[in-house]
């Protein structure tokens, strides 16, 4: 028997006793009231009854009062106090067979087996719903375990690009088999602004996730916004070949324009990932719902399925193909940008219809003629 099963039985065991205990006193307290009690109230019948019972037969009827009195409630509780502890040994049974269920899962849990769940059925809706927050717990830990694997995994592969080029590069150097040139210069730098932008995207995913984002929001253009950024993206587009295309309506929103071009640019560096040569991507933005706005970017690529819809805002999460067409990318853009988009109390969501049909991004942000008081940039 394990540890928490022996825990589990003590706990069972302590509810049983006191619960016995508890009838025990309700029997032994209804016993003494009866014997005090009920004796002279008999007497007193029988002495307003107007009957000349005489002494002898008095004390024999009192007597005979009293003895049939005692056996019968003595019987009755006894009775009533098997069948009380009975009725207590199956509910605290009921109730420590799925403590125990739980005990034991949490166990398992604890020596790092995620998958484990708990099967808690029959025994009351207040236990079910705590193994169904149990098993909540439980997914989401196998989750975080998961993303926590992948991490490592691709912080490795992401690491080891880099330093296994520069390390080349300069043994090359040292060998004298390379020169320093300019080309030599231009790769060693290439590499080391990788390992340079990894190191920023991992301190801005920490900030993301603990909420340390500075936000420096005011009234903003939207399609100013999406020009800007737009432009300095599209020499990457040209050399590309798939056309990038902006409709904007011109509308104020209330966000920092530095991170919404932050954001905007990783969305279309998403979308050029995963678009082929000879598609197109379109920047739209129009008055959303209520006081927000809405910055679509969608294409012509090769889409998503339910499942990478699921994990696309993860950190470090990348499909086979964008991890095979662009090494550049370390996988925390996305997770970045929609913590931006909640900073500016806004949103950031993915839709897809499936693969090979493309995909979009929608960014909302609140409208400027919304904010009370928001300034004029």
């Amino acid at each position: 028997m394990t540890t928490n099963s022996v825990a589990g039985l003590r706990l069972g065991t302590r509810l049983f006793n006191a619960q016995a205990v508890a009838l025990i006193a309700s029997v032994l307290t209804a016993a003494l009231v009866a014997a005090i009690i009920g004796p002279p109230l008999f007497h007193a019948h029988l002495a307003a009854s107007g009957q000349d019972w005489g002494e002898p037969a008095l004390a024999h009827v009192e007597k005979a009062f009293a003895s049939s009195s005692a056996v019968s409630l003595g019987m009755g509780l006894l009775v009533a106090l098997a069948l009380a502890l009975a009725v207590t040994w199956y509910i605290t049974r009921r109730i420590r067979a799925p403590l125990d269920t739980l005990a034991d899962a949490a166990e398992r849990i604890s020596t790092g087996d995620y998958a484990t769940r708990a099967s808690v059925t029959g025994a009351g809706p207040e236990l079910d719903t705590l193994a169904q927050a149990f098993n909540r717990m439980a997914q989401r830990l196998n989750n975080v375990e998961g993303t926590r694997r992948r991490l490592l995994s691709d912080l490795a592969h992401e690491l080891r690009t880099p330093t296994a080029t520069l390390n080349a590069h300069l043994e090359g150097l040292a060998d004298g088999v390379l020169s320093w040139d300019g080309s030599t210069r231009q790769i060693l730098e290439h590499q080391a602004e990788r390992l340079t932008r990894l190191a920023r995207d991992l301190d801005d995913v920490s900030r993301a996730e603990e909420g340390r984002i500075s936000i420096d929001a005011r009234r903003q253009g939207l399609r100013a916004l999406a020009d800007d950024t737009c432009s300095q993206m599209r020499v990457r587009y040209d050399a590309a070949s798939v056309d990038l295309i902006t409709d904007v309506v011109d509308i104020d929103v209330y966000a920092d324009p530095l991170r919404i071009a932050q954001v905007l640019g990783n969305l279309l560096a998403n979308a050029l990932r995963h678009t082929p040569a000879g598609g197109k991507v379109v920047v739209t933005g129009r008055a959303g719902s209520g006081a927000t706005a809405t910055l679509s970017v969608s294409d012509t690529g090769e889409g998503m399925s339910e499942e990478q819809l699921a994990h696309i805002f993860e950190r470090f999460y990348r499909g086979d193909t964008a991890r095979a067409s662009d090494e550049a990318g370390s996988g925390i853009g996305l997770t970045i940008a929609k913590a931006i988009a909640e900073a500016h109390h806004g949103t950031l969501s993915a839709s897809s219809p499936g693969p090979g049909q493309g995909s979009v991004f929608a960014l909302t942000l609140p409208r400027a003629d919304a904010v009370p008081g928001a300034p004029r940039s």
